[in-house]
Parts: C-alpha cells; structure tokens; sequence
C-alpha cells in the first residue's frame, strides 16, 4: 500500500508535475473562495442566497490558468538563479514581486472578469482599481513565505508549498474580487430595509 502510494507520489510531482500544479491552483482557489463565501454568510453579507456554485467554478477555472505561469516561473526562477544563498534568495523574491505578482494579479482579474461576462475593458479597470489593495498586501504575504519556498523546498513542490499559502491568499483575493457586489448588496438591502 505504502509503496502504491509512494509510486502515485512519485508520478504527480515527477512526470506529471505540470498537471499537479495546474490542478492544485484550481482547486485551492476554489477552497478559497469557499471559505470567503463561508465567511460572508457569515456575517450576513452574502451575494447571492445559498452558495454560489458558479462563482467557485469561475475561479477554480482562473485557478487552473494560473497553474502553468506558476509552474513556469519557478522553474524558470531556479534555472536562471539555481543557488539558496541569501543574495539569490533575495533575487528570486525581488522577481516574484516585481514581475509574477503582477503577472498573476492581472491573470486572475481579467480571467475572473471575463468568465462573470465582463468586457476586457471592464476587467481591465477593475484590476486598475483593486491592484494597488492586494499589491500592497502581497508584499505583507509573499516574501516571508517566499523566503521559506526557496530556501527549504524541494523545486518540485514549489508550486504545492505556494498554492498552500495561497489558500489564505485566495480567501483574501476572493474578498477583493467580490467586495463591491458585497458592497452593492449591502446598500440595496440596507435601503430597501
């Protein structure tokens, strides 16, 4: 049994570690926004009545588009900077700052933008106005667990260590996705209360 799963192990994050990353993005994006669908239930200011099926589905499939730039970015990061001193560990969180973050974050919001039915220019000026927000917690976040990434963790589970972390990054980017229709409800309920 052990050696089955050790084997299935071996595959996922070996031969078939694109597909891994790529499924592991989806999926934890959808946990994500589940748990901030959980907490705006919660506090009672949810969007929608019951669970919003569709919006998970959205972004579970933005998740799956931002599996393989992660995938290989980090690859990428550790072909061109392959050491784990602190000057090339300060390098690769430098790169991950100033060039994936805001790659991801304009993937993730015109991604979303577009499956909610959004123009590309209406996507466009959403991530305009929300960027500077989870740009400014992204640099709260990403560089201390990036630090641990690169310094501890095996290449291969890079993007698994990350899409762990991102877990509470997506309860976070969930919330910034949605929080004008929250907002919206919230008046609308509030006038017609």
């Amino acid at each position: 049994m052990f050696r089955r799963a050790w084997h299935v192990w071996s595959k996922l994050f070996g031969r078939y570690l694109w597909v891994t990353n790529t499924v592991s993005s989806g999926a934890l994006l959808a946990i994500g926004d589940g748990i901030q669908q959980n907490v705006e239930h919660t506090r009672g200011v949810n969007i929608t009545p019951g669970y919003d099926w569709g919006r998970t589905g959205r972004l579970f499939l933005v998740g799956l588009s931002l599996g393989p730039p992660h995938h290989l970015f980090y690859l990428w990061l550790d072909k061109v900077l392959p050491k784990k001193n602190a000057k090339v560990i300060f390098k690769k969180i430098m790169a991950d700052q100033f060039i994936g973050a805001p790659l991801f974050a304009v993937i993730f919001f015109l991604g979303a933008g577009l499956l909610e039915g959004r123009t590309l220019n209406e996507s466009w000026q959403e991530f305009k106005e929300k960027f500077p927000t989870v740009y400014a917690f992204d640099w709260f976040i990403w560089p201390p667990s990036q630090a641990i990434n690169f310094y501890f963790v095996p290449t291969q589970y890079r993007v698994l260590y990350i899409n762990g972390v991102t877990v509470v990054w997506d309860i976070f980017l969930s919330h910034m996705k949605h929080m004008d229709q929250v907002t919206k409800k919230t008046q609308v309920t509030a006038v017609t209360a």
